[in-house]
């Protein structure tokens, strides 16, 4: 089990354990996931979703490449997808390439579900649209622990 999945189990089960045993309306959640969109971009359903621990599972039983099946994952008509997904171009934090320590070794778009499927999409070739702006990210931020040289982060915008 990946780190990511990890804290996504722990934070999934905390907040459906919240849900459910303080009885907090659903409007409140997407309130909060909304707000974490903001902030972060679309990290709710990656890294806390209940229901995303479920699809992912689901998923991945089923035997669909584990990266057309995170690819698909945003269509589940979630708001919370919806917000925070639209806020990936505009959040506080942002995955961002440093030109100058890129090497273009390409292992960032090797590791990128996004990148994998759909060619039109590349963290380093700047001929293409860029993932982490896309409303598909979802902040799994693979990307960021697989740059050999660190030219990949995630943090605050300047």
């Amino acid at each position: 089990m990946t780190k990511r999945r990890k804290i996504q189990l722990v934070l999934g089960v905390t907040i459906y354990y919240l849900i459910t045993m303080f009885q907090i309306p659903i409007g409140y959640v997407i309130i909060f996931g909304g707000f974490l969109g903001i902030i972060f971009g679309k990290v709710f359903c990656r890294w806390m979703c209940p229901i995303g621990i479920i699809m992912e599972f689901i998923m991945k039983r089923k035997g669909q490449d584990e990266k057309q099946s995170l690819y698909q994952y945003h269509k589940l008509g979630c708001p919370i997808a919806w917000i925070s997904g639209y806020f990936n171009r505009t959040s506080l934090f942002k995955i961002k390439v440093d030109e100058k320590k890129c090497i273009d070794c390409g292992k960032c778009d090797e590791t990128c579900y996004i990148t994998s499927i759909d060619p039109n999409f590349s963290l380093f070739k700047k001929e293409k649209y860029d993932p982490a702006k896309s409303f598909k990210c979802s902040r799994c931020l693979d990307c960021v622990a697989e740059c050999p040289v660190e030219a990949i982060t995630f943090n605050k915008s300047s």
